[in-house]
């Protein structure tokens, strides 16, 4: 049986609760040398905004934390997960990443996703519902300029004629596209299912990233329905990836009760107060070690292969033990 591979969304919070500083950027590059050291691939959380719907603070900007990373690392892929596509125009984008893939010796990972959060459409000059379109639009462009020069592209959002980007990759990047069920939020627009064209996108890109804010059935169903959906599109479903991602706070504490009350606090500094503590536990990994490593098999049973993991702390610690209790479990 292939070994589970392994991400973490290093802790680029930018906190509102504490004044930025080098601390906050020491912890940071801790967290990201012992993913290298550990053989754990970087990946970063990108929001322009914070977005209280879901989370308590926003995130530093993931492609520049991605350019840090690649010099602080020499063996790990770096990824973007997500990178929200829609407020982004795609020949910037390519340029990017093309740089991104440079500087790291073509370790970079492109993950990607439509977004979710309303006002960040609306301060960069869009709506949420482009977000799907102007989503495949990005894909589209940005793929034709990182793999042939004098690239043209005439969409309905975006346009551009004779455009070469140098230097480009060797090859392109891996496309993992994020998507699935979610808790619905009265305020936003996603819905407790997976979407035809979200699996339209997932099954051509070939790597699936499933969301940590739906329930554990949902991620399994949504897999189903992906393999489904890979078959009734003639395309073969074994050469799906199923990746997940999800936030965890690790306790070396055997009582599952004890290891979820030292959990609650972190868990709900990160997330803010729009959710209830139940509800954090239903979507994310929180509690006994042990029952943390049942849910990630039983996700194992059902196919996963790639996780991504994302500490609610900034404690580098928190690196150590994903490698000691999980990784080396499950790698």
């Amino acid at each position: 049986m292939a070994k589970l591979k392994f991400g973490a969304w290093i802790p680029t919070y930018a906190w509102g609760d504490r004044k930025p500083g080098p601390e906050n950027v020491r912890r940071i590059r801790a967290s990201i040398e012992k993913c290298e050291k550990h053989g754990i691939d970087v990946w970063d959380i990108d929001h322009l905004l914070s977005a209280p719907g879901l989370y308590g603070h926003a995130w530093l900007e993931p492609l520049n934390m991605l350019a840090y990373a690649a010099a602080l690392t020499e063996r790990v892929k770096i990824a973007t997960g997500i990178l929200v596509l829609p407020v982004r125009h795609p020949v910037v984008l390519a340029k990017e990443i093309s740089t991104l893939c440079h500087i790291s010796n073509n370790r970079f990972v492109w993950g990607v996703g439509p977004g979710w959060y309303t006002r960040e459409f609306e301060v960069t000059g869009s709506r949420i519902e482009e977000r799907g379109r102007r989503t495949d639009e990005i894909i589209e462009a940005v793929t034709l300029l990182l793999t042939r020069p004098h690239a043209s592209y005439e969409g309905r959002y975006y346009q551009f004629h004779d455009v070469t980007i140098d230097p480009r990759p060797p090859r392109m990047p891996p496309i993992w596209v994020s998507g699935g069920s979610r808790v619905p939020d009265p305020d936003e627009h996603d819905v407790p299912v997976l979407a035809k064209s979200v699996m339209d996108r997932i099954v051509r890109a070939g790597h699936w990233l499933s969301r940590c804010s739906g329930k554990q059935d949902w991620v399994k169903r949504d897999w189903a329905q992906l393999q489904e959906h890979a078959r009734l599109t003639r395309r073969d479903p074994k050469r799906l990836t199923f990746g997940h991602c999800n936030f965890i706070h690790l306790v070396e504490e055997r009582s599952h009760e004890r290891a979820l009350a030292r959990s609650r606090a972190p868990f709900l500094r990160t997330m803010g107060p729009h959710r209830s503590w139940e509800h954090l536990q239903e979507c994310y990994m929180a509690g006994s070690i042990d029952g943390i490593n049942a849910r990630i098999q039983d996700l194992v049973d059902a196919g996963l292969k790639y996780l991504v993991l994302g500490p609610v702390t900034d404690d580098p610690r928190q690196i150590d033990l994903m490698a000691k209790h999980i990784v080396r479990r499950f790698g």
